[in-house]
């Protein structure tokens, strides 16, 4: 059954849903499911842990690799057949042969990319829920609060609890959209689309040098806005912003040409993928003028981050795996409250210990080709997990 008790703002309502206290059989059954599923998230962690290896020590190869062979160009001006496939080193200023238009707003930009972001007023609902046992059943309490905000996307009022006072339009009058520049260049190099892709440094356009596009349009600030009142905007209305990323020529309002380093492979005039003996490929682009040697650096931040990022994933995922797994025995025993908690805290002990054990093992094993002193000794730090546990526990239950 439901019961709803108003708050005295039609913003807000609390609900409460209440429903019999399952029994040993549907827990249990439930808690079957959840050891498939665990299952699953174990082995994914396996695949997960063992790949983030191989793909970081390939990408260490790779990037080893391109710093024995680039070359850094003498001129960005002229394109020397001699290094021709070779990996080159460059940086100077981005151009793009056209600017970019938006003519529905009377706006253009010389810049590799020009985004529209259309934002819509809108209802938004937020949930704040507890559950609470009360006369055998379980109890759910939910309140559930309005609010009007700015969306880039349209919010479905027809999955609110109470859609009645805030109900949102289904779409917007006006699309959102990415206009990209169909050739970039640096100096007398046309970039790849790999390397474009890369500048996404977006910057906010002021719009205060610009004049109202339509009667039914107002600017303040830097938003176009579609309202009869912005001070006072009603759900439905628009407001409409701008932003550039890859300055690609003078503007007397934003400045110079923004530059670029660039390390990819030269075909004749074309910048494009080069890939390594490691089986990987380098295509890389960062903002600024940078040195090779700076540039190699960071890559190899980039990669130490991603693959702490994917072991830190991959040991998580493995935790819950293995607690999903073993849920089974705290259901056995959750009619006792006394060992019911002391249960679950040794299971939660176990599935760290596992966890951490078996993360550094599939680790030692993705080193084994590549650096064995290193997987050998992983595999012995391994087994520290289950020694400190065992070390922890009574002589007389280790008996």
């Amino acid at each position: 059954f439901q019961q709803f008790s108003d708050t005295g703002s039609r913003k807000d309502h609390v609900k409460i849903t209440s429903e019999p206290k399952p029994g040993f059989l549907e827990r249990l059954s439930e808690t079957s499911g959840g050891m498939l599923v665990g299952l699953g998230t174990f082995l994914l962690a396996f695949y997960l842990l063992f790949t983030n290896e191989g793909r970081a020590l390939r990408t260490a190869k790779s990037l080893e690799e391109g710093l024995s062979l680039v070359v850094p160009l003498d001129s960005i001006h002229s394109v020397s057949q001699q290094n021709e496939g070779r990996l080159v080193h460059l940086a100077g200023a981005l151009s793009t042969s056209k600017p970019l238009f938006d003519p529905s707003y009377g706006l253009s930009i010389q810049a590799v990319k020009l985004k529209r972001n259309v934002e819509m007023y809108q209802w938004v609902e937020y949930e704040d829920s507890k559950e609470y046992e009360e006369n055998g059943e379980i109890k759910k309490e939910t309140k559930y609060s309005y609010n009007t905000e700015w969306k880039s996307e349209v919010v479905n009022s027809r999955n609110f609890d109470r859609e009645i006072g805030h109900k949102n339009p289904s779409a917007m009058a006006v699309e959102s959209f990415t206009a990209v520049s169909p050739n970039v260049q640096v100096g007398s190099f046309v970039l790849s689309k790999g390397l474009v892709d890369r500048i996404d440094d977006f910057k906010q356009l002021s719009l205060s040098h610009l004049e109202d596009p339509h009667a039914d349009v107002t600017r303040g600030g830097n938003y176009f806005y579609h309202s009869d009142n912005p001070r006072r905007p009603e759900v439905g209305d628009l407001r409409v912003s701008f932003f550039y990323a890859g300055l690609s020529g003078d503007d007397p309002h934003l400045g110079s040409a923004d530059k670029v380093t660039v390390i990819a492979r030269q075909r004749g005039d074309q910048l494009a993928p080069y890939h390594t003996k490691s089986g990987d490929v380098l295509e890389i682009l960062y903002p600024g003028d940078l040195s090779v040697e700076e540039v190699f650096q960071k890559e190899h931040e980039s990669n130490t981050m991603k693959t702490w990022a994917l072991r830190a994933a991959g040991w998580l995922s493995m935790f819950v795996g293995i607690s999903l797994m073993i849920r089974i025995f705290y259901t056995l025993v959750d009619w006792f409250p006394v060992v019911r908690d002391l249960v679950d805290i040794g299971l939660k002990a176990f599935a760290l210990c596992m966890a951490s054990s078996l993360s550094l093992l599939t680790i030692a094993v993705g080193w084994l080709f590549y650096r064995p002193l290193w997987a050998l000794l992983l595999a012995l730090l391994s087994t520290v997990p289950v020694l400190v546990a065992r070390a922890r526990v009574p002589p007389k239950k280790q008996q």
